[in-house]
């Protein structure tokens, strides 16, 4: 049989207030498989309860193929043998991005600013990336703060600092950003990065816990460890950086 020859059954709702989101992932999937899908709308909540009984499962949608049931979006996805993220599963794919989309835009700033890529575009990276960081921190600071407690060991001896370290980080990041104020934004970026540096080589190299970085805000799945370790010591660096400039202009002048 052609690939242009298969088919699929697909039941999935279809109502004037809801089109369920994997049901039309299913159907792109299908097709993209190179599927003839015989496409089932489930147009009422009591349409779709009843085929839930008949079936005997307990979401839609629901795919079968050649008269066996595959399941919902995600059984299909295993179907066909692609990647299907588990519950509770780490990752570090949320901070990979984050400083890969700080690395452009800086990039980018140095492009406008000079027109042309010269070597304030790693200072200008570390300051991007602390303010996007910053930013997913201060979504659901709460969250942030209670994910924190597990391993900042400031923050576990002054509970307050949880709250304020997104402000901090973001503060520092703006200030760097913009080449201001470097006697506050310098310091500021040395110590909530030398704290965490610290706290993260103790919870993950000396305790051997395995904990979640509240790096990227208190909902994410990135395992504590050696990413979460680097974005600690390139605020170090910068701030290291930042302060060494006036002293060094002073010593050459």
């Amino acid at each position: 049989m052609s690939a242009q020859q298969k088919t699929a059954v697909l039941h999935r709702m279809v109502m004037p207030g809801h089109i369920c989101p994997y049901g039309q992932k299913s159907l792109w999937l299908l097709r993209r498989k190179g599927y003839a899908v015989q496409d089932h709308h489930l147009k009422t909540r009591e349409e779709t309860d009843a085929f839930k009984a008949v079936h005997g499962v307990k979401t839609t949608p629901q795919t079968f193929i050649d008269g066996v049931r595959i399941g919902g979006h995600d059984d299909l996805r295993r179907f066909f043998g692609e990647k299907v993220p588990e519950p509770g599963a780490t990752s570090y794919t949320p901070v990979l991005v984050v400083f890969a989309v700080a690395a452009l835009i800086a990039l980018s700033i140095d492009w406008l600013s000079m027109g042309a890529i010269g070597w304030m575009v790693l200072p200008n990276f570390i300051a991007v990336a602390m303010c996007l960081l910053a930013m997913l921190k201060l979504q659901d600071v709460e969250k942030f703060s209670t994910m924190f407690l597990n391993y900042d060991l400031l923050a576990r001896r002054w509970v307050p600092y949880g709250y304020i370290y997104p402000f901090a980080e973001l503060g520092a990041g703006v200030l760097m950003l913009a080449g201001v104020l470097t006697w506050l934004s310098a310091p500021v970026a040395l110590f909530i990065g030398g704290v965490g540096a610290v706290s993260v080589f103790k919870a993950v190299y000396v305790d051997k816990r395995e904990l979640k970085c509240a790096c990227v805000g208190g909902s994410s799945n990135v395992p504590l460890g050696f990413v979460s370790l680097t974005e600690n010591l390139m605020m170090i660096g910068m701030a290291v950086w930042m302060l060494a400039g006036p002293a060094v202009g002073l010593m050459n002048g």
